[in-house]
């Protein structure tokens, strides 16, 4: 049990995290969302949580292990084409976990995922929680668009719309 931890994930607040993702910072990142999602048949979310609390905390949850779990709340899984891409930031560790559905998995290596996350986590680690989110979209979005080219029929299947948790 990592005391340490503990405290940084009972210490942020809603507040701190509405200030670090504003309304305007929110509509940046949905309309980047948006626009990567015109490029490619790729559907992506954006979550971000403030702190773990109660048992996944005092258990150890990792950010990795939250996100997969987060994949299938937010049922990013449940595209036609297996085409989902959650980015999830976990706040309080400032922690970035890219999570992708199996037909993206197949054709994009893990590793690269981990080279956005790495590059996000950079840009937090100066307190640009927009930019870093943004640029992270439109890694993700090369990504996508070299695999899973738009086919012209855009069907947002998810919602675009950042979720904070």
């Amino acid at each position: 049990m990592n005391i340490q931890r503990i405290l940084k994930h009972l210490l942020v607040t809603d507040g701190q995290v509405g200030r670090t993702f504003g309304r305007s910072t929110m509509k940046k990142i949905e309309a980047a969302i948006k626009a990567s999602e015109a490029e490619h048949v790729g559907e992506i979310r954006f979550a971000v949580e403030g702190g773990l609390d109660g048992a996944p905390l005092f258990k150890g949850q990792s950010a990795r292990e939250r996100a997969i779990e987060l994949f299938s709340q937010l049922r990013v899984w449940d595209t036609q084409h297996n085409t989902g891409v959650l980015i999830y930031l976990l706040l309080a560790d400032r922690a970035v976990e890219i999570v992708a559905d199996r037909g993206i998995h197949a054709k994009v290596d893990s590793h690269e995922w981990s080279k956005v996350c790495r590059e996000m986590e950079a840009a937090f680690g100066q307190s640009n929680f927009e930019g870093g989110v943004v640029s992270g979209v439109q890694a993700v979005t090369r990504h996508l668009k070299q695999h899973f080219p738009s086919d012209g029929h855009d069907r947002n299947e998810l919602p675009d719309k950042p979720v904070v948790l």
